[in-house]
């Protein structure tokens, strides 16, 4: 074969692409003759139940008379009601993530001391190894923040002495470094990446142990380190909201899996932010800012209620934005009538919206949030009710503070490594065996053909 460069793809490539695709189709009926939850879920959506957990739970429905009936979504933190949380530190002038990390790693709310002592300790893990933003964040910069994230977990083991200790002990400290550190090695990796391929200057901010890590991301992030009260508590409530969200989402379950094969900590997460990484997960928040960038080129008049429901039945039928005939950020696997996150989230995005004068923006999207439910029960046959998922506004928020579109997931995972080491600490605390699903093969069976018969 000729020699070709690294990411070419030869015609001997296309050609055998088509084979293997040939080989890999499956007919669609074998999947109901056999009974097969795919995706893990039943003909309702419904996850198949594969595990125990303490840590997050989400309610979307209540049992009457032994039918499942819709209720407004529910998420609760080692049982505790996520808008209760929120309302708690909020109302009390205080930032959250490390309150509420404290909690999903230890199963309570801390105290005075507990939360003084806990966030010390988090601080303390700032620093990267000497000369790491050298010679791994530097090098290489890729254009996808998610995969140098990864690349940085990686090569940690390395430098970890301990890296292959799966005693709980040294589980935790290594979560514990890992939740302390990804803010700042996905800013660096940003600031790489806009340095090195956009041209712009480099700005490598020390984080400083007085701040939260919402206010560390915003000073380490920006130019000037500048940010408002304002900016850096909503930041502090995305963070939270993402931090967890039962143990059947993608990533979550990743963790678990990777995890009960008895791996290291760093190759677990490494696999977790794989998941994330994809526009499916994590992705998501990404997809609805694009949409409403082109909607609000689109659309003459962000007022007129027929012409912005003009456009969403042209998203459903494929004739807007990327053809994928979805509105984004619309429906969820398991919320029905409600996502909480999103319900809370929406009470602080008019505040910010009005401080950043982006009012009549805000005033589109709840707009968009009331019409598409109604436009998808028009266009859809759907088995349960739609409403607006927490990337609905995320990304919103998110462009409101000015942060870059590919930081959107890396600060989704910032979040979730809480959620992923709390889950991580479950399944070893547990010693469940390895996770080890079921297919079941559909081949028919051939004999062996020699070379000169073929």
């Amino acid at each position: 074969m000729h020699t070709n460069t690294f990411s070419e793809i030869t015609p001997e490539i296309l050609n055998l692409a088509k084979l293997s695709e040939q080989a890999s189709q499956i007919d669609p009926e074998l999947y109901r003759k056999y009974d097969v939850k795919r995706g893990l879920r039943d003909i309702s959506g419904k996850g198949v139940l594969t595990g125990l957990t303490e840590i997050g739970e989400i309610r979307s429905y209540t049992i009457v008379d032994d039918e499942m009936v819709p209720c407004e979504g529910k998420l609760f933190y080692r049982g505790m009601d996520i808008e209760e949380l929120v309302h708690g530190f909020v109302s009390e002038n205080r930032f959250g993530f490390e309150e509420i990390t404290y909690l999903l790693l230890f199963g309570e709310l801390p105290d005075k001391a507990q939360l003084e002592m806990f966030s010390g300790l988090l601080a303390s893990y700032h620093s990267l190894p000497t000369h790491f933003v050298r010679d791994i964040i530097m090098k290489a910069p890729s254009k996808d923040m998610m995969n140098t994230l990864a690349r940085s977990v990686l090569t940690l083991y390395s430098y970890d002495n301990r890296a292959d200790d799966t005693s709980l002990p040294n589980v935790l400290r290594q979560s514990l470094q890992l939740i302390a550190l990804f803010p700042i090695l996905a800013v660096y990796a940003y600031q790489a990446y806009s340095h090195y391929h956009d041209g712009k200057s480099l700005y490598i901010h020390a984080p400083q142990n007085e701040l939260s890590t919402a206010e560390n991301i915003l000073y380490t992030l920006r130019p000037d380190s500048s940010y408002t009260e304002l900016e850096a508590k909503i930041l502090d409530i995305a963070l939270v909201l993402h931090m967890e969200h039962g143990g059947g989402n993608n990533s979550t379950f990743t963790t678990h899996v990777v995890s009960s094969s008895g791996t290291d900590t760093y190759s677990s997460v490494a696999a977790s932010l794989g998941s994330l990484k994809g526009p499916k997960h994590g992705g998501a928040n990404i997809k609805v800012v694009r949409m409403f960038e082109d909607m609000k080129k689109e659309i003459k008049d962000w007022t007129d209620e027929e012409e912005v429901r003009t456009y969403l039945k042209a998203l459903l039928n494929r004739d807007a934005f990327d053809h994928a005939g979805l509105i984004y950020g619309m429906g969820h696997a398991v919320y029905s009538l409600s996502d909480p996150r999103a319900n809370i989230f929406k009470s602080f995005v008019e505040s910010l919206s009005r401080e950043k004068g982006r009012m009549e923006e805000f005033q589109l999207y709840s707009m968009v949030e009331n019409l598409a439910p109604q436009v998808i029960a028009e266009e859809r046959q759907i088995y349960k009710g739609v409403s607006a998922n927490v990337d609905f506004y995320s990304g919103f928020v998110y462009s409101m503070l000015d942060l870059p579109l590919e930081l959107y997931t890396p600060i989704f995972a910032m979040a979730r490594i809480v959620g992923w080491s709390a889950h991580r600490i479950e399944e070893l605390a547990n010693n469940g065996k390895i996770i080890r699903p079921a297919y079941k093969n559909v081949a028919k069976k051939r004999k062996y053909v020699k070379l000169n018969k073929r």
